[in-house]
């Protein structure tokens, strides 16, 4: 991967051009596509179904903080698990590690976290909510959604290009996924009981962390959850690379 460097930053920088080709406002909708889905969130959920904020925490910004992993979790998925089959032409005539063409994507998809990180620290700056020193825990659940982002890109992608089933399956997995996972709502509101299973989907932890680190601790973190995601992206981060390299070799032949 590291030797191919040059080619991850080529595709990266593909996808990111192709994607916003020929669009009026350019990069612009890697704001609007959170904007609109965080506004969606907060009008279902706290105007219509009225469930609380946590802390001095609005609302708006409760939601805003935990779309921003889940976005990118979710868009990582759909963008790897068709980042082969989209590619025919570079699988079958050009040798190279196909890990390459799901990490281009997931990294195609961090870019358009990036941007919306920038939305939110103006959200902050709008409602005057700023985060503590809780921050700096930030990277280590970005690192986390990354991980949890790349073992599912990599089963998906690969089982893709064997099954194309999955090209069907994976969009109702995303849509189902965005509102089962605490984008919404506070994690909070889940019976004690269920907390640990509801934390076996590894978003959770990922949203609970960074409203834990964002929202001066107003959102407390339950740990057992978080360890469950690491423990859950781990295996499918491991596993994920097994199959994926394991089926390489065929891919040319089955795409």
């Amino acid at each position: 991967m590291w030797n191919n460097r040059e080619l991850i930053y080529f595709l990266t920088w593909r996808d990111v051009l192709v994607r916003y080709k020929q669009t009026v406002i350019g990069i612009g909708w890697a704001l609007l596509r959170p904007l609109l889905s965080m506004a969606i969130f907060a009008i279902v959920f706290g105007r219509i179904a009225k469930l609380p904020s946590e802390g001095a925490a609005p609302y708006t910004v409760l939601v805003a903080v935990a779309m921003l992993p889940a976005q990118f979790i979710f868009s990582a998925l759909s963008a790897s698990s068709n980042s082969l089959i989209l590619n025919p032409s570079l699988v079958e005539k050009v040798y190279f590690p196909r890990l390459i063409l799901p990490t281009s994507s997931i990294i195609t998809c961090f870019i358009d976290f990036l941007v919306a990180f920038v939305a939110v620290g103006g959200l902050l700056a709008w409602y005057d909510y700023w985060p503590d020193w809780r921050l700096i825990f930030v990277p280590a659940f970005v690192v986390l959604a990354f991980a949890i982002s790349m073992g599912f890109g990599l089963w998906s992608s690969a089982l893709n290009v064997a099954y194309r089933d999955f090209r069907h399956i994976v969009p109702f997995v995303i849509q189902l996924g965005m509102y089962v996972s605490p984008v919404g709502f506070s994690s909070a509101v889940v019976p004690k009981s269920w907390r640990f299973v509801y934390s076996l989907n590894p978003a959770v932890g990922v949203i609970d962390g960074f409203r834990w680190s964002i929202l001066r601790g107003a959102s407390p973190l339950y740990w057992p959850g978080v360890l469950l995601s690491v423990a859950v992206g781990g295996v499918f981060c491991l596993t994920g690379l097994w199959y994926f390299r394991k089926a390489e070799n065929t891919f040319a032949d089955v795409i």
